[in-house]
């Protein structure tokens, strides 16, 4: 596929879209995050019984599932009668979203339908000022979207996908998400750098044998992002060519061909939650030449996958947290090409992307400061910045802690029963137990290690860590 065919994959012609308004607002000169569709979950985490709180833009949210219309809905998180957070409270017998305050009840549009505190001939439900704000959603791809700026514009504004994705059945997808302590911008500049991987990566997804100079070019760039070429591409060009997109505000990709492997993409949704905090949703689709690395990767447990992939994220989590805070005392982005010394080629997508949120006045959170620095062990958590809202994963740990607590009770059954055997049972009988004792104990040890991995990183990256030293001949 040559490049025009890239561009025009990224971007319909005009015609197709001559309805639609773009993203960032009616004033030319800036980009409003408010005014484009933002990712906030995968279908597969969300719970159709249970709300789910999130955060978009320093906006409190609940997402729920309206059996009636059999729709994903997105209110603002809080009760309009005391404002109680509408997530700590449940989906009700007949379907409405409800108050864990005092029960108040509302339905999918936001329109409240019940006050169990007024009288039966009570009208104070139909007020507006009873009416929770129904946020307008989307379902793409098995991803939902939400709208956070002025309703009437959603229908409008393109929902940010890769094309290429549409025909699902071609592809084998992976994918993660993660709260990071870094805000979006730091997360999308990170991505759009390929050069950082032999060395942040080294012994985890790169290797620092593969670096290399990197001639960068910028083909296409405009207030909805721009499109670039790495025409050589990664491994000293072993991989071919590789395409980047950025659709603004918060939708990256890669896109590599090669003979040896087929065509991957590396997809990353930046969503801003806070100020210094974002929630990450990373896809890897791939369309192998051969049907064998499909059917491994079909058989990994997600879980699994996300275990590894975590690990990845946190080779370069702590000093991301600290460099935007460095490049804050500086002056923030826009000082960053005093505050950066970015003499390569390699770096051009990061300067294309900074001088894009400059021209366009496109932080998120403009005039806002930094919290204080973290700790390295609270960089490093993951019960809190993805198992506990990860479906897979914390059903895996559900599991994993299931089977420890089994083991520890056939231990000890075990132990207590060994004189009684000794005594009345024969010899074999003994052993028996004394092994089963012994498989408990490995059991119990190995998927103790497995669950502390839901839990925390590890403080030294794979980089890091001494390099195993061949032994010479004699």
């Amino acid at each position: 596929m040559n490049l025009e065919d890239r561009i025009s994959e990224i971007a319909p012609p005009q015609s197709a879209q001559s309805d639609s308004v773009a993203a960032g607002g009616s004033d030319p000169t800036r980009f409003d995050w408010r005014e484009a569709w933002h990712l906030i979950a995968y279908l597969a985490d969300l719970d159709q019984t249970t709300p789910t709180p999130f955060t978009l833009l320093e906006r409190d949210l609940v997402i729920w599932w309206d059996r009636h219309t059999q729709a994903w809905r997105v209110f603002d998180d809080q009760c309009p009668h005391r404002l109680a957070s509408l997530s700590q409270g449940r989906i009700a017998e007949d379907g409405l979203l409800e108050c864990p305050y005092h029960g108040w009840a509302f339905s999918g549009d936001g329109q409240c339908d019940r006050i169990p505190q007024q009288a039966t001939d009570g009208m104070a439900h139909l007020s507006k000022r009873a009416c929770v704000a129904s946020l307008p959603t989307a379902v793409r791809q098995g991803l939902l979207f939400v709208y956070a700026g002025q309703p009437k514009n959603a229908e409008k504004v393109t929902v940010p996908i890769v094309e290429a994705l549409e025909d699902s059945t071609e592809w084998v997808c992976l994918n993660t998400f993660r709260d990071l302590p870094y805000d979006a911008l730091t997360l999308l500049e990170n991505v759009l750098d390929s050069s950082h991987l032999p060395f942040t990566h080294h012994k985890s997804v790169g290797n620092r044998a593969n670096a290399a100079p990197v001639e960068l070019e910028v083909v296409k760039s405009d207030r909805q992002g721009f499109q670039g070429v790495w025409a050589e591409g990664p491994r000293r060009g072993t991989l071919g060519r590789q395409d980047t997109t950025f659709v603004a505000p918060g939708l990256m990709w890669h896109d590599l061909t090669s003979e040896q492997f087929g065509r991957t993409l590396t997809v990353v949704y930046a969503t801003p939650t806070r100020k210094g905090e974002c929630r990450l949703f990373a896809i890897f689709p791939f369309k192998f030449s051969s049907k064998i690395p499909a059917f491994f990767i079909k058989l990994t447990p997600r879980w699994y996958s996300h275990l590894n992939q975590n690990a990845i994220l946190e080779d370069d989590q702590i000093f991301l947290h600290l460099q935007e805070r460095y490049l804050e005392r500086q002056g923030g982005s826009s000082n960053f090409a005093k505050a950066f010394y970015l003499p390569t080629s390699a770096d051009r997508f990061v300067t294309e992307f900074r001088q894009w949120v400059n021209q366009y006045q496109a932080d998120p959170f403009l005039g806002e400061a930094l919290t204080p620095a973290l700790s390295p062990a609270q960089l490093l958590d993951r019960y809190q910045s993805h198992t506990q809202n990860c479906a897979s994963c914390r059903a895996a740990l559900n599991t994993i802690q299931q089977i420890r607590s089994t083991c520890v009770g056939v231990g000890v059954i075990a132990i207590a029963t060994i004189p009684l055997s000794t005594l009345w049972l024969d010899q074999p009988s003994a052993m028996i137990e004394t092994v089963t004792i012994a498989l408990a104990d490995i059991i119990w040890l190995v998927l103790g290690r497995f669950e502390r991995r839901f839990s925390q990183g590890q403080t030294v990256p794979p980089r890091n860590l001494a390099e195993k030293r061949r032994s010479s001949g004699s």
